[in-house]
């Protein structure tokens, strides 16, 4: 598939790449990292990375700008998205070829080739794993590129502590520090919090609930991220910090937005990703996200959590 995908790529002058919506740093970093292997590699093809912008991730790059126009007889690729609905940017579909590559659940088999990887740490380790494939045929790393990738592999695999973190991982991330950028400033840029998070923070510390079978859950409504000025978007980052309580098995954090309540759901085993695609949404088995539209659905939500945590 890896070859298929490279002679793609060869073909085509207009490369158009995206990702999922509420993006984390995989999702810009494949996106971001095959952008610039692929610019470097072909200086002379048109390559674009899309989607809406989250200012989160400003550290990495900022999308491009682009018109329904430059999707005439283009190839699209999409990078760390499992199934169609979380593609950011709808005209994914107005291409000539379409690909798939990612490393979650093969739920939605969407596009004219897909390569997915559920051994794979991170999408962006599958990226890094492509261009040593296409290494010989051309293709080229760039500091940016392998900076990018690295921010990725880190994010997917929580500094590296995830269960998803394999020797192929390490491996190249060893590879990828051996290139010139300033890993102290990207991990500070990964890792530190404004003191309105920090704030929001101590708030989640206080008011999480979790019952006796390890099952945790925090409520942030509209009203309290107003009262410490964080967006729904910068409340999501602190969704980790449940983690280190002893005792916790899985948790969630239900974000309230305009229309919807965010549900992002984390596990230190049971698996929770088969409630995540009950609710609109999708992952991996230890780490997933859903949306729900009342709180009454918040509290099925509970319910489910608590049941797989229970048994």
């Amino acid at each position: 598939m890896k070859q298929k995908i490279l002679e793609a790529i060869k073909q085509y002058e207009t490369i158009i790449i995206h990702r999922h919506v509420r993006p984390d740093p995989d999702a810009y970093g494949s996106q971001g990292g095959l952008a610039e292997i692929l610019k470097a590699s072909f200086p002379e093809k048109k390559i674009y990375v899309t989607g809406k912008r989250d200012t989160t991730l400003d550290y990495l790059f900022v999308p491009d700008t682009i018109t329904d126009q430059h999707y005439n007889g283009a190839l699209v690729i999409v990078c760390d998205t499992a199934n169609q609905e979380r593609i950011c940017d709808e005209r994914y579909t107005l291409g000539d070829m379409l690909i798939k590559i990612d490393h979650h659940p093969n739920e939605d088999r969407y596009g004219d080739m897909l390569w997915v990887d559920t051994n794979a740490s991170s999408t962006s380790e599958m990226i890094y794993e492509f261009y040593l494939f296409g290494k010989s045929e051309g293709l080229k790393m760039t500091d940016e590129a392998a900076r990018l990738i690295f921010s990725g592999i880190v994010g997917d695999t929580g500094r590296f502590i995830y269960s998803s973190t394999t020797k192929k991982t390490f491996d190249y991330a060893g590879d990828l520090i051996g290139f010139q950028f300033d890993r102290t400033k990207l991990f500070n840029d990964m890792y530190e919090l404004e003191p309105k998070l920090i704030k929001l923070q101590g708030y989640v510390y206080e008011n999480f609930k979790m019952n006796e079978d390890g099952a945790a859950t925090i409520e942030l409504t509209k009203d309290t991220l107003l009262s410490f000025d964080v967006s729904a978007s910068e409340a999501s980052i602190l969704v980790s910090s449940l983690g280190s309580i002893k005792g916790i098995k899985a948790w969630c954090f239900f974000i309230e937005e305009e229309k919807e309540i965010r549900v992002r759901l984390r596990s230190k085993g049971p698996i929770i990703n088969k409630i995540a695609m009950q609710y609109n949404g999708g992952g991996h088995p230890l780490a997933a996200g859903a949306s729900v539209a009342s709180w009454d659905e918040v509290e099925k939500v509970k319910f489910a959590i608590e049941e797989i945590c229970k048994k």
